[in-house]
């Protein structure tokens, strides 16, 4: 992925975390409008993301 995009994972995570949204599907579509990324990508980062912060 870093690779294709640019951008180590946890920097993706990093941007997650940072952004004012919260919910799932406005998170991919934000990722995928802004920087690029394909959905599949955006959703896998975005529901790893998610889950860490809701077990952390």
């Amino acid at each position: 992925m870093e690779k294709k995009y640019g951008r180590p994972i946890q920097e993706w995570i990093d941007l997650i975390r940072a952004s004012p949204l919260e919910r799932h599907m406005e998170l991919v579509a934000w990722l995928k409008t802004e920087h690029g990324l394909g959905h599949g990508h955006a959703n896998a980062l975005v529901a790893h993301t998610l889950k860490e912060s809701r077990t952390a």
